[in-house]
């Protein structure tokens, strides 16, 4: 019965002593001290105890839509940083709120702080160049913005500026969390002034901040459309392009070629009816006088004045045309090249012309320049219709004889080269006949005669062949006897070698005229 009796008193005991659940983790070790020797706290403790949440301010309606603005997408500006951004923004707002100008302020029509970055950037370049002498050129100061660049490693490391800079590893939610507090706020109250009080420019007069808050409209404008590097003053206007292609006015056939410097004048420029003219002028003068650096200006000079008239008709092929021919009969390689650019893009618009011929003329300037990559795209581009072509395939017979080797053919081709392809053929069959002469050298031996040599290597006649040999210093191979005139081939292996090494070098792309 003892037992049982310290058993029931034993129960009727408490084991432990009951403790409220911990809400807040900011409660003094006192207080918890206090809570833990009472069995049941009162309320009212409880309240003293534990401090009321801390709310978002409610900020109006006007300065959300302003921060909204500002972080969105077609506002931003590359050359403005986005934590400098939201600093900028930070200080506008809490020198509102310090002036008490949050709710008189006109947040719709205020610059956004990317264009008052801007704006202040350009103010100090201005003030820079109207004001540093020539003396401080050397020495100019430095600008706030670059200041606050050159100390970033100390703002991380200071603790007053936590507000306006955030650490690295935040930076990424740097937006939610700033936006949020001024676009998403809740009805509880806010202990404090407003977001970064602690400004680096906090202590300016009210009225200041005012004026320069509530600019006009036209200057934001303005601002947003200047960069530092491109700003103009009252005196130097910024040049603005022509909306359109321009009609001449000009009346004169001949007119000599100037390269511009600036826009065109349309009393300088020939329009289409004048042009047409100009082209049969040249045509007969040309027939007639042979004078080609004239005649050269004078194409360079109407191939200008369309262009800057955007005219792109069968007309500009015809004159493009026209000056390449002429170009290729004296041996002029810039502006021939510049002509079958030109009429490249001109025949991919189907504005009628030769391109077959000028397709056969390109392999062709291709085997004279030695260029194996840009061949290569040409044969890859090359269609059937192309291809059967009787120019082109001329053209591709002369490039697989010279990859075959095959200098018979290669000359054979030579003598029977349809439409003007003999002047471009003319730049490297010397080059061609030396490698020639190096296989004869090797095959025949030790002479053969000067008249075979005529015969393979395309000459018109034997004193051709041997003005050739002895041009390239080899005069001594010839031997004249009494049956005729023999070249020594087995002495030349070794000297047309290096003649020929010495005219295989790529050859540039523009020739004497």
């Amino acid at each position: 019965m003892g037992v049982t009796y310290a058993r029931n008193n034993m129960a009727s005991t408490t084991a432990f002593t009951a403790v409220a659940a911990r809400k807040n983790f900011g409660i003094q070790h006192q207080a918890e001290s206090t809570q833990s020797m009472s069995t049941s706290p009162s309320p009212s403790a409880t309240a003293s105890i534990n401090p009321p949440e801390k709310g978002k301010r409610d900020w109006p309606p006007p300065v959300r839509s302003y921060v909204q603005r500002s972080f969105a997408d077609p506002n931003i500006l590359p050359d403005v940083d986005r934590q400098e951004m939201e600093n900028k923004l930070k200080q506008v707002i809490s020198q509102s709120v310090e002036a008490g100008t949050l709710a008189t302020i006109d947040w719709d029509n205020l610059p956004l702080p990317q264009v008052m970055i801007q704006d202040e950037r350009r103010r100090t370049h201005n003030a820079q160049t109207s004001s540093i002498s020539p003396m401080q050129n050397g020495h100019s100061t430095l600008t706030n913005e670059s200041k606050s660049n050159k100390r970033k490693s100390a703002d991380f490391e200071s603790s007053d500026d936590t507000g306006t800079r955030s650490l690295p590893w935040r930076q990424s939610n740097a937006r939610d969390s700033f936006e949020s507090r001024l676009s998403y706020p809740d009805k509880g109250p806010r202990n404090g002034a407003g977001p970064d009080s602690a400004s680096s420019k906090s202590n300016q007069a009210p009225e200041a901040r005012k004026k320069r808050f509530q600019g006009a409209p036209s200057e934001v404008s303005s601002v947003a459309s200047t960069r530092p590097w491109r700003i103009t003053t009252s005196h130097d206007a910024e040049p603005t392009e022509p909306k359109g292609p321009i009609v001449g006015r000009c009346e004169d056939l001949e007119k000599k070629y100037f390269r511009l410097t600036s826009a065109p004048n349309p009393d300088t420029v020939r329009p289409l009816h004048v042009l047409e003219k100009t082209l049969d002028h040249l045509k007969k003068k040309w027939k007639r006088e042979k004078k080609y650096p004239y005649i050269c200006d004078q194409f360079k000079s109407l191939r200008q004045d369309l262009t800057v008239q955007r005219i792109k008709t069968s007309f500009t092929v015809d004159a493009y045309e026209i000056h390449a021919r002429i170009a290729l009969e004296e041996g002029d390689l810039s502006e021939y090249n510049q002509c079958q650019t030109q009429l490249r893009a001109l025949y991919a618009q189907n504005l009628g012309g030769h391109p077959f011929e000028f397709l056969a003329y390109r392999i062709l300037y291709f085997l004279h320049t030695s260029n194996r990559t840009d061949m290569n795209d040409v044969l890859a581009d090359l269609t059937p219709t192309e291809k059967r072509h009787p120019a082109v395939k001329h053209a591709l017979d002369a490039r697989s004889a010279l990859a075959l080797g095959n200098y018979y053919r290669f000359f054979q081709l030579y003598l029977d080269t349809p439409n003007m392809g003999a002047y471009l053929m003319d730049m490297f069959v010397d080059r061609e006949r030396l490698s020639a002469l190096s296989a004869l050298c090797r095959a025949y031996k030790p002479d053969v005669r000067l008249r075979f040599v005529t015969e393979e290597l395309g000459f018109d006649s034997d004193e051709d062949c041997a003005r050739f040999i002895c041009e390239h210093g080899a005069p001594h191979l010839l031997d004249e006897r009494d049956d005729g005139v023999y070249l020594l081939t087995g002495k030349g292996p070794g000297f047309f070698d290096s003649a020929l090494k010495a005219a295989s070098a790529r050859p540039g792309v523009k020739a004497p005229v």
